[in-house]
C-alpha cells in the first residue's frame, strides 16, 4: 500500500490564507476611491489582486507538493536567468519606467519586476551553495566573501534601477542565510560596518534619498514635501484608536495617504480596524515566521534548513521595514506589506516562495 505524504504545517497554511484574505478586503477598501478616480471602476485593484492571488495560489499548490530538493538542482539556472532579467530591465526600450525606477518588464499595465525574482533566486542559490559538504563559511576570503560578493553584485544591479527597498530585502535575507550557515559574527560585523558606510554613500549620492532621511528625523520640517507621506500615515493610524473607524470608513484614503493600496495599506488598515486589527495582522505574521523558523530548525538536511531561513527572512525583513515606515520608525523605502498590499509579480512570487516553505514543513522531524 502506498504511503501518503506528510501534510504541510497547518498553522502556517492558515496564517497565509488569513493574511491573503485580509489583504483582498483591504485592497478593495483602501484602493476603491483611487481606482474609481483613475480608472472609473472601484473594483479595478481588487479584481487584479484576485487574478494574481489566484495565480499565486496555483503556484503555491504546485511548489508545496514538489520535492524541495529539486530547487537545489535548479539553483544555478534560476540565478542566471534572474541576472539576465536584471540586465535586460536596464536597457532603454526594454525596461519600463514606473514610479521613477526602470524596474519593470512588460507591456502596458501588465509587467513583472525582475528584482522580485532575484530575491527568490538568490535565496535558493545561496542555500544550495552554502550547504555543500565541506564548505567552510568561517574562512573570510574563501568562505564568506564569495557569497557576500554575489549578493552585493545583485544588489548593485537592483540599485541601478534604482530600487533600494527590494535590494535591501534581498540583501537582508541573504545575510540571514549566511549567518545561519555559521559565518563568524566578528567577520559579519566588519562587513556590516562597511555596508553602513555604503548605504550612507548611496543616500548622499541621491538627493531624494537624503530628503527621506531628513523627513524621517523631522517630517514637519517639510510637511508638504518629503515629510508628507509619514505625516499623512500617522494621521490615519492615530484616529483609528482601539477598534477603528469601521471597515470602509477611512478618511485618509481620499487622496491624503499616497499609494493607500500598496506601500501604506497598513495605515488604512489601522485607521479602519484600529489597534486591534493591526495587532491581529502582526500576530499572524509572527505566527507565520515562528512556524517557518520551526521548520528551519527541525528539517532533515542543511539545504532545506537554509532555504527555510531565507524564505522566512524575506518575509520578516519586508514586514519589519514596511510597518516600520508606516508608523514612522524608518525612512520611506517603497516596500510593500507581504500578502496584504496590492501587487502583481510580488504577490505571485511571495505565494510561490511560501509554497516552498510549506513543502519544507512536510519534511520536519
Amino acid at each position: 500500500m502506498k504511503q501518503s505524504r506528510p501534510a504541510p504545517d497547518l498553522w502556517m497554511f492558515v496564517c497565509i490564507i488569513a493574511l491573503l484574505a485580509i489583504g483582498l478586503v483591504m485592497v478593495y477598501s483602501a484602493g476603491a476611491v483611487l481606482a474609481f478616480r483613475e480608472y472609473g471602476d472601484s473594483y479595478y485593484f481588487v479584481k487584479r489582486q484576485l487574478l494574481f492571488a489566484s495565480l499565486g495560489l496555483i503556484a503555491m499548490w504546485f511548489t508545496s507538493r514538489m520535492d524541495y530538493r529539486l530547487w537545489g538542482q535548479l539553483a544555478k539556472p534560476m540565478l542566471l536567468v534572474c541576472f539576465l532579467l536584471l540586465l535586460a530591465v536596464l536597457i532603454p526600450g526594454i525596461g519600463v519606467v514606473r514610479g521613477g525606477a526602470r524596474s519593470w518588464l512588460g507591456i502596458s499595465s501588465f509587467g513583472i519586476q525582475p528584482s522580485e525574482f532575484m530575491k527568490l533566486g538568490m535565496i535558493v542559490f545561496l542555500a544550495r551553495w552554502l550547504s555543500r559538504p565541506g564548505y567552510n563559511i568561517t574562512s573570510f576570503t574563501k568562505g564568506l566573501l564569495p557569497p557576500m560578493g554575489l549578493a552585493g553584485l545583485a544588489f548593485g544591479l537592483i540599485m541601478l534601477q534604482p530600487d533600494l527597498g527590494t535590494g535591501t530585502v534581498m540583501l537582508g535575507a541573504s545575510m540571514l542565510i549566511i549567518f545561519a550557515a555559521g559565518a563568524s559574527l566578528k567577520q559579519l560585523g566588519w562587513l556590516a560596518l562597511g555596508g553602513v558606510a555604503g548605504f550612507a554613500a548611496l543616500i548622499a549620492a541621491a538627493p531624494y534619498r537624503l530628503k527621506r532621511i531628513t523627513a524621517f528625523l523631522d517630517p514637519w520640517s517639510d510637511p508638504l514635501g518629503a515629510g508628507y507621506q509619514i505625516i499623512q500615515s500617522l494621521y490615519a493610524i492615530g484616529p483609528g484608536g482601539l477598534g477603528g473607524l469601521g471597515l470602509g470608513m477611512s478618511r485618509q484614503k481620499y487622496s491624503y495617504v499616497p499609494e493607500p493600496q500598496t506601500d501604506f495599506i497598513f495605515s488604512i488598515l489601522s485607521e479602519e480596524l484600529g489597534f486591534i486589527g493591526g495587532c491581529i495582522v502582526i500576530l499572524l505574521f509572527l505566527m507565520l515566521i515562528w512556524r517557518g523558523m520551526r521548520t528551519a530548525m527541525t528539517i532533515q538536511d542543511t539545504f532545506g534548513s537554509l532555504l527555510a531561513v531565507g524564505i522566512v527572512g524575506m518575509v520578516a525583513v519586508q514586514v519589519v521595514i514596511n510597518i516600520g515606515v508606516v508608523i514612522g520608525l524608518m525612512p520611506v523605502t517603497g516596500i510593500t506589506l507581504p500578502l496584504i498590499s496590492y501587487g502583481g509579480s510580488s504577490l505571485t512570487l511571495m505565494l510561490t516562495a511560501l509554497g516552498i516553505l510549506l513543502s519544507l514543513s512536510r519534511n520536519t522531524r
